[in-house]
């Protein structure tokens, strides 16, 4: 009897998962959200079925679905709670767990509850006052977007000249930056410094799994963390058996998790200073992207029945312990501003996209382009773009130079027509390299290894 998986999407993330799952057998539905305009996304199109109906996914889809599966938490949640009341099989965010992240506040709140120590913050609506707050307080050089808040709020400033520019030149003159600071809010934070490190563990009804996933985020667009911020470039994983931050960030965290009754993944990212103490930036209440695509690349078998296990109180994830994982975003222009521009990224042909031991596709569909054969030019079904965020490649290895090739071979195997595909080659590199001596040095990322 086959399986039902139901995918309730906002941003077409889960388009490599759904293929996987088709391909062990699982009936797949992927529910993707519209644009804002109202048209429909067209990741997947000839992929994977997709419900563009919303009355039909309330309907028909959620009582058909044996796995629910939620990749994000920012949509469809109130819609969501009665189903979780009578128990369907949702493996994803809630509602309450969602103000964990969006509400950034109530995440401090959260983490002093659980005995984890904070860094100072402060929350704002408007960048005038925010400025002002700046100016007697120089040392908070550090803004993060609350709830759904544009990502180009996330800013930490060399100094508070620098952030004041931001509150009082730049993103006042954007009306949309400034509706979403009085819509969502922002937050204000004292800057701490050292090395940046986050842990992501997997929790439902019996608990937490059995792995701690140890991860580098790169969330700047280029190679030295240069130019602006994106939702992330690529990230650097190990999923261990024994992790010192697990045992600091999410631990501590358990009972609040049971309260919730919360199913799905959890990370915490934070800084460790040069003492060795670290401080918690915030949970993140979700899968994240491309995280995800690390874990796909570290878990063996069966993509999707581990997290239904999970659902029911089981832990049968197979993962592959003390291995590293880089994944490399890869985009074309004009990411990430595609969407103030407004460039045309739909229908350009991707080749050599069928390794799926390390292409992860997600702005693409099926269509026909043309192949060159030999000498001749033909037509036939292939891969085509969607949107400017086309795939994610992952690459493992004993150590994370290994690792490093693994990728990097991959993503120099992937082409585009138009040539110009994006995408920063120092993941795992970097300031990883420079850091990971001195946050070993008190007994964090154990495992991670050159």
């Amino acid at each position: 009897m086959s399986k039902h998986l139901l995918v309730i999407d906002t941003w077409s993330n889960a388009l490599d998962l759904c293929m996987r799952a088709q391909e062990w057998g699982w009936e797949v539905v992927w529910f993707d959200q519209n644009r804002k305009d109202g048209s429909h996304r067209m990741a997947g199109r000839g992929l994977v079925p997709k419900c563009v109906d919303f009355d039909a996914l309330r309907k028909k889809w959620i009582g058909w679905a044996d796995l629910i599966y939620l990749p994000d938490n920012t949509a469809y949640l109130d819609m969501l709670e009665p189903y979780r009341a009578l128990d369907y099989p949702i493996f994803g965010c809630s509602k309450e767990a969602a103000e964990w992240e969006l509400d950034r506040d109530m995440g401090k709140a959260v983490f002093k509850a659980a005995g984890m120590q904070t860094i100072p913050g402060k929350a704002f609506h408007d960048f005038g006052d925010a400025a002002r707050f700046v100016e007697k307080n120089p040392t908070w050089t550090v803004c993060k977007p609350s709830g759904d808040a544009n990502k180009v709020l996330s800013y930490v400033g060399d100094d508070a000249a620098s952030l004041i520019y931001m509150l009082e030149d730049r993103w006042p003159k954007n009306e949309k930056y400034v509706a979403d600071a009085k819509k969502y809010g922002f937050i204000l934070q004292e800057k701490k410094v050292g090395c940046e490190f986050a842990v992501g563990g997997w929790f439902g009804p019996g608990g937490w799994c059995s792995g701690w996933s140890e991860n580098f985020e790169n969330k700047k667009f280029m190679d030295g963390d240069l130019g602006p911020t994106t939702g992330e470039m690529g990230t650097l994983v190990q999923i261990v058996r024994n992790s010192k931050l697990a045992d600091i960030a999410l631990k501590p965290l358990t009972k609040a998790l049971e309260k919730i009754r919360y199913v799905g993944h959890i990370d915490v990212s934070g800084c460790i200073d040069d003492e060795g103490e670290f401080w918690p930036f915030e949970a993140t209440m979700r899968d994240g992207w491309p995280l995800r695509h690390n874990h796909q690349s570290l878990i063996r078998g069966d993509p999707v029945q581990w997290m239904l296990d999970l659902v029911n109180g089981y832990d049968t994830m197979d993962v592959m312990f003390d291995v590293h994982s880089v994944s490399v975003v890869m985009t074309i222009p004009d990411f990430p501003l595609s969407k103030l521009t407004a460039r045309e990224v739909e229908g350009i042909p991707v080749y050599n996209a069928n390794d799926k031991e390390h292409v992860h596709l997600s702005g693409v569909m099926l269509k026909e382009i043309p192949v060159q054969i030999g000498d001749r030019v033909v037509r036939m079904p292939g891969y085509a773009t969607t949107d400017d965020y086309v795939a994610v490649i992952t690459g493992t290895g004993d150590t994370i130079t290994g690792a490093r090739r693994s990728a990097y071979a991959a993503c120099r195997k992937l082409k585009i027509a138009s040539n110009d595909f994006e995408y920063r080659q120092d993941i795992g590199a970097g300031r990883v390299r420079e850091q990971l001596p001195m946050i070993q040095k008190h007994g964090f990322a154990k495992g991670f290894s050159y």
